[in-house]
């Protein structure tokens, strides 16, 4: 039995409703085509980081006092609301490049902020070392079986309310996202990864058959950043994704800018990452639907 299956995604909708937003479909006519974008942005902590982290923290075998995350920042927002729903003290560990609005918005959440290393892997590296003093449970950005049916929980509503849908483009960092929105439409829809040139990190995994880890460069690193992903989240990949397309800095912030011009959209770079792929002529569609994943980090225009 596969790790993570459909019934997992749907008991995660049922246990998270109250606590989550079901995000809204809009169809937008953006470089010549009709797209429809699935609103995840406008969660309730501006990523759908928070379907995730809320489905794991309710999965936990007794509620706890307090939980330890590390993240780029969207994850740590999601691990903050979820630690608010059960009542409990959320302590993240951010790298020291994480964006300012997200640092200020955990704060804001009631989130111990503490500020580690470089990049992701030196801050989970502390978080987990913090989570063993705390004996407080340590909760993955996207290698938890529980936190990736909670996010293919975005999939189980594309579904629902764009039956017409042909392709799914989703952004990937670590892999969480597009492994439960993969296993949420499998046997449906085309599920398409992005990411971009900088943070190859599911195409490079997908290429080896094995997690592999890249250099990461580029304008999306604080929510994509991540070097490596599991070796879960390959297996699911494997199964469930048609497959990968890499797409350039200068295009993120080229969709991103559209979205702003044509819908006054306002998202991250990670957010824009599906619709650059499908404005350059990466991905063949009839009927595509993008996930703007989050808005967490301060947006200026070019």
């Amino acid at each position: 039995m596969p790790p993570v299956t459909r019934a997992d995604v749907e008991a995660a909708a049922l246990r998270i409703a109250l606590h989550v937003r079901r995000t809204p479909l809009l169809a937008a006519d953006l470089g010549g085509r009709t797209v429809c974008l699935k609103l995840e942005h406008l969660q309730v902590t501006g990523s759908f980081k928070a379907r995730g982290a809320t489905n794991a923290v309710l999965r936990l075998d007794r509620r706890p006092a307090a939980v330890v995350a590390a993240s780029g920042g969207n994850h740590a927002l999601g691990v903050a609301h979820a630690a608010a729903v059960v009542g409990a003290t959320a302590t993240v560990v951010v790298p020291e490049s994480v964006p300012d609005e997200k640092a200020r918005r955990l704060a804001a959440a009631g989130a111990t902020v503490v500020r580690h290393g470089g990049e992701y892997a030196e801050a989970e590296a502390h978080a987990r070392h913090l989570a063993e003093q705390m004996a407080a449970p340590f909760l993955h950005p996207f290698a938890d079986p529980d936190v990736i049916a909670g996010q293919g929980t975005v999939g189980l509503e594309i579904a629902a309310d764009a039956p017409e849908c042909d392709a799914v483009l989703v952004a990937v960092g670590g892999g969480g996202l597009i492994a439960g929105i993969g296993t949420a439409l499998e046997g449906g829809p085309r599920v398409v990864g992005v990411e971009p040139e900088g943070a190859p990190t599911l195409a490079a995994a997908l290429e080896a058959g094995a997690p592999t880890e890249v250099p990461v460069h580029s304008v999306t690193a604080s929510a994509l950043g991540a070097r490596s992903t599991a070796p879960l989240n390959l297996a699911i990949a494997q199964r469930t994704v048609d497959r990968v397309v890499l797409v350039t800095d200068e295009a993120v912030l080229a969709a991103r800018d559209l979205l702003w011009e044509e819908c006054r959209i306002a998202v991250e770079p990670a957010g824009a990452v599906g619709l650059a792929a499908l404005l350059e002529g990466a991905v063949e569609a009839a009927a595509p639907c993008v996930v703007l994943c989050g808005a967490n980090s301060e947006w200026v225009p070019r």
